[in-house]
């Protein structure tokens, strides 16, 4: 698959970092599905208001996009994806190993958050992507200074990776390729990781 056979993507969770994914991705021209836990009557006015690009739905509708992204709690993410069937879909993680309520850090048995969550999504392609960023610095427009904001992205799965690397261009942001779930997954968890809330640009 590349980025020209992606028409479509599935958003799981229509918070603030879902929607500012969203509304690159309708700027683009690339139509998006939202959804949350409480049903598409919730999202119709925010879908409205991003234009004829999104639309509302179920969780399940979002899941069968060409590409899905994830930005749950980290509480809900487990029953989430459990109750998704993700095979051979591309997931982009963009999720953090938060526990609310008082910001507490899950415990993760010793891996990174994304391997974990890759356990939960059966059969899913996860890339771990757009978690770095704090909301409002995503939402803004990645342009800046003569060049453009960076995403970081791992994953363990070459040719996916490879489609949100493309989707990132796309989308206007600088994509950066830190490897594997084991290494790039750890350098961008939060907390724990040396890479969030960093705001580079990519000049050239």
């Amino acid at each position: 698959m590349s980025t020209s056979n992606v028409n479509t993507v599935g958003i799981i969770g229509a918070g603030s970092i879902g929607l500012a994914f969203a509304k690159h991705l309708t700027a683009a021209g690339i139509n998006v599905i939202l959804s949350n836990s409480r049903g598409p009557d919730t999202l119709a006015d925010t879908a409205r208001q991003l234009g004829e690009r999104a639309r509302a739905g179920t969780v399940q509708q979002a899941a069968e996009a060409d590409v899905v992204f994830l930005s749950v709690g980290w509480g809900a993410a487990e029953s989430v994806l459990r109750g998704l069937n993700l095979a051979g879909r591309i997931l982009i993680d963009a999720t953090n190993p938060v526990l609310m309520p008082g910001f507490r850090k899950a415990d993760l048995g010793g891996r990174n958050s994304t391997q974990v969550l890759s356990g939960w999504a059966k059969g899913a392609r996860v890339v771990k992507a757009y978690n770095t960023l704090l909301s409002q610095v995503l939402a803004s427009d990645p342009r800046e200074g003569g060049g453009r904001r960076v995403v970081w992205v791992s994953g363990d799965d070459a040719e996916a990776k490879a489609v949100v690397l493309q989707l990132s261009e796309r989308i206007q942001f600088a994509g950066i390729d830190l490897g594997g779930l084991e290494v790039g997954g750890a350098l961008q968890q939060f907390p724990g990781g040396p890479l969030p809330a960093i705001n580079l640009v990519k000049l050239g």
